[in-house]
Order: structure tokens, then C-alpha cells, then sequence
């Protein structure tokens, strides 16, 4: 069974940074996710396993990062020149596979951690 821990959410004031961690019972594909109120989930940016690839969503690019740390089988999502509208629930998924995590189809999910971008 794998098992995603995220950490590292909170509220943030536009503009701020914040660093997601998910931390992985093993080394996988990984990417994150977020949900917004209302609206469906959708891919963020993801990883692959040795870290020589990276994707990311259109509207995150040149603001947030994914690299991973694979001594201590954890992925981060560095986020910077946060807005109001990236304010949503953050989740961390994980797959054998790289494919699967770009469509939001992968196999193993997190319990997910809330960011809110707010004055």
C-alpha cells in the first residue's frame, strides 16, 4: 500500500510563497493536484521518478516548482507570487507510471492540504 503524507499548507497573503511537501512510502511518479470550491480537480505539475523530468499546468508556470528529495522519498511544490485564485485543497498523487499523474488518473492519492491565498 502506498502512503502520501502531505504538509506545508496554510494561508498565505497574494503575492507570498509556500512550500507543499509530500512525503512517499517509496519511490514514484509524482505530481500534485488542487480543488478549488466548486470546481473539479486539476493537474498542477508533476515528476518523474529520478526527477530527470518535469510537467506543468499553463497557468502555474514560472510561479511554482516540482523537484523531489529521493534520500528522503519526498516531492515539493515551491509556489511563489501566490493569487487569490490558486487558493484551493492541495493533493499530493503517485503512480508507477508518468502518464497516468498528467491526466489525473494515477493510482494513489494523499489526504490533501488546504492553501488559502488571502489579505
Amino acid at each position: 500500500q502506498v502512503q502520501l503524507v502531505e504538509s506545508g499548507g496554510g494561508l498565505v497573503q497574494p503575492g507570498g510563497s509556500l512550500r507543499l511537501s509530500c512525503a512517499a512510502s517509496g519511490r514514484y511518479n509524482m505530481g500534485w493536484f488542487r480543488q478549488a470550491p466548486g470546481k473539479e480537480r486539476e493537474f498542477v505539475a508533476a515528476i518523474s521518478w529520478n526527477g530527470g523530468s518535469t510537467y506543468y499546468a499553463d497557468f502555474v508556470k514560472g510561479r511554482f516548482t516540482i523537484y523531489r528529495d529521493n534520500a528522503k522519498n519526498t516531492v515539493y511544490l515551491q509556489m511563489s507570487s501566490l493569487k487569490p485564485e490558486d487558493t484551493a485543497v492541495y493533493y499530493c498523487g503517485a503512480d508507477r507510471v508518468i502518464t497516468p499523474l498528467i491526466h489525473g488518473t494515477n493510482d494513489y492519492w494523499g489526504q490533501g492540504t488546504q492553501v488559502t491565498v488571502s489579505s
